[in-house]
């Protein structure tokens, strides 16, 4: 199998996805995020490839600019903001890098690199990395982001595209696989300005092999359930996706009125309900000063009392508690398990492990069923 660290992250996000893309070879319109960095991209390489008279700062603006397509935008606001961001991505990119002081070995260089399961069969990983330079010890290899968030510095070490691209970079150079130490892997935040870096060591390689392997026996078994998450809104498969479905269905005659005047009603509920708990917390802060200024702790309104009362939460020193308890046998009582620190312990076990562990371990629960209400896009982007 060929699998790119796209596509992979692509079946991580939503194993839907990954087969309408991958396996249906159905096409999705490049979001506007997509076409965005692409065109930064394209920018970048220009600013940096080889030439008698190298490109200045305006020469990169006029490629961009050049380059740029209003029309992936619906809203004249948004495309100028959008174009803005761009130029002061580039503006202080290249104040802070100067061409000539870096030695570039390869730009936008695409790679192909071959892992092996336990049969014996060999799969291939693909990719293209941003951008190889020499050091003075060494090599660095770079990624560009144009997006908005930027990590913290324990994610870029942890982060498994700089895994993949260095693997691939000592598939290019082998003997560099005994100078690790010398290997920089970096992420570079256009958008502030900010490059994050870190190193790899031969057991971070190493995992990535696993989880490649992982990922393609998953693909291979036919798990592509639909998965719900922050992605969704910038799908472009949403009409065909059975989470999505009845936010696209035709409303033809028959339709059972009364069942969507519910849905209507639950989600006006629920939003004025919001809004009431934060009025009360907002007036509860209000109370809170108004008795700690009055020096008491009960207040009287014409239809009621109000009292604040105080609760105390302890917590017991585990090792104490077993020591008299255990002698009673008792201390058996008073232990159970905490799902979030059984996720958070499995989650350190090697995969092989962990699946074991889950296989053998896991028993049906009792099922609930509750209605989360979720923001839509139009509404998480008046938030902000």
């Amino acid at each position: 199998m060929r699998l790119s660290y796209s596509s992979l992250g692509t079946y991580q996000t939503c194993p839907l996805k990954y087969k309408f893309k991958e396996i249906d070879h159905l096409k999705e319109p490049k979001s506007k995020e997509a076409v965005f960095g692409t065109l930064i991209h394209s920018t970048l390489k220009f600013l940096h490839e080889p030439s008698l008279i190298p490109p200045t700062l305006e020469d990169a603006l006029q490629h961009f600019s050049t380059g740029w397509n209003d029309a992936v935008y619906d809203d004249p606001n948004e495309e100028r903001a959008a174009f803005s961001a761009g130029i002061d991505m580039i503006r202080r990119y290249r104040e802070k890098n100067d061409p000539k002081d870096t030695t570039i070995i390869a730009l936008e260089s695409p790679f192909q690199i071959e892992i092996a399961d336990a049969s014996g069969r060999t799969h291939v990983i693909k990719g293209i990395i941003d951008r190889i330079d020499k050091t003075s010890d060494g090599y660095e290899i770079i990624d560009y982001k144009t997006g908005r968030k930027m990590p913290s510095q324990a994610d870029v070490d942890a982060n498994l595209q700089l895994s993949v691209y260095a693997k691939a970079f000592l598939a290019r150079y082998p003997k560099e696989a005994q100078r690790l130490e010398h290997l920089t892997v970096s992420l570079y935040f256009l958008k502030h300005g900010v490059k994050l870096s870190s190193s790899r060591t031969a057991k971070d390689l190493q995992r990535v092999d696993d989880l490649f392997l992982e990922t393609i026996e998953e693909i291979e078994a036919g798990h592509f359930e639909p998965r719900v998450n922050p992605l969704c809104d910038w799908c472009g498969f949403q009409k065909m996706c059975p989470m999505w479905k009845h936010k696209f269905r035709d409303r033809l005659p028959g339709t059972n009125e009364e069942k969507e005047r519910a849905v209507r009603e639950y989600l006006d509920s629920k939003r004025t309900i919001e809004l009431e708990k934060l009025r009360l917390m907002k007036l509860q802060e209000t109370i809170f000063e108004y008795m700690d200024a009055e020096d008491v702790e009960r207040l009287f309104g014409p239809s009621g009392i109000l009292e604040r009362t105080r609760t105390k939460k302890y917590d017991y020193d585990p090792e104490k508690l077993r020591n008299f308890l255990e002698p009673l046998g008792k201390w058996g009582d008073v232990l159970a398990i905490n799902q979030t620190l059984v996720k958070k312990t499995l989650a350190t076990l090697p995969s092989h492990t962990r699946k074991v562990v889950e296989s053998e371990a896991k028993i049906p629960g009792k099922e609930t069923v509750t209605l989360r209400v979720k923001k839509t896009l139009a509404e998480k982007e008046e938030s902000l």
